[in-house]
């Protein structure tokens, strides 16, 4: 299984959606965490309902994010949260999970992520990306404190690409995730097989 966890935008697609996720859901990352954060839990509902069977049929784990009544509802059994969402789980919620993730931004967060049940973290952002303009990345000696203060897998997140996936993993990342890059590109087998040439 592959060690990049793909998460999406749609509005960076160039062709249609849902064909670019069957895609990607067919050329094997380790999971896809369905993002989508400007839309409203209605709508969201509508967009997993329908990708849901695809990544079902094919394997690959779709990750709710956000809506936890909705991931409740579809029986979905993992959700990524941002850590103030994590916080307001309650045990009943998260024993109905197989995978609960969750967004850090400091080692301290990582921290608590993993105190209140998360099962694995995204750390970042870890080097300079067109999604954080203007912020500075936090780095890989960042990354490497965030893996050394816990026990559960770690993936580094913004500006990942198959020239630094090594030093990503060599901080003792668990893999990494990628947006940008796996929306946009012509094939999204022939990135994922990039990454795992490193």
């Amino acid at each position: 299984m592959s060690d990049i966890i793909c998460v999406t935008n749609r509005k960076l697609c160039r062709e249609d959606f849902f064909l670019r996720m069957e895609r990607i859901a067919k050329s094997g990352p380790g999971a896809v965490i369905l993002r989508e954060k400007d839309l409203p839990e209605n709508e969201y509902r509508r967009l997993a309902e329908r990708l849901l069977p695809v990544f079902k049929y094919t394997g690959t784990p779709l990750i709710l994010h956000t809506f936890t009544g909705t991931a409740l509802a579809l029986d979905a059994d993992s959700i990524h949260l941002p850590l103030h969402l994590l916080r307001e789980l309650s045990p009943a919620e998260k024993s109905r999970f197989r995978r609960i993730g969750c967004s850090c931004h400091s080692p301290e967060d990582a921290e608590e992520a993993e105190s209140l049940g998360a099962s694995y973290i995204t750390a970042g952002h870890v080097f300079a990306t067109d999604c954080k303009k203007g912020l500075p990345p936090r780095g890989l000696d960042f990354l490497e404190e965030v893996c050394r203060r816990v026990g559960i897998p770690v993936y580094g997140i913004g500006g990942i690409s198959p020239d630094n996936i090594g030093s990503v993993r060599a901080a003792g990342a668990s893999g990494g995730c990628i947006m940008s890059s796996l929306m946009t590109c012509p094939s999204p087998s022939e990135l994922l097989a990039a990454f795992e040439k490193e």
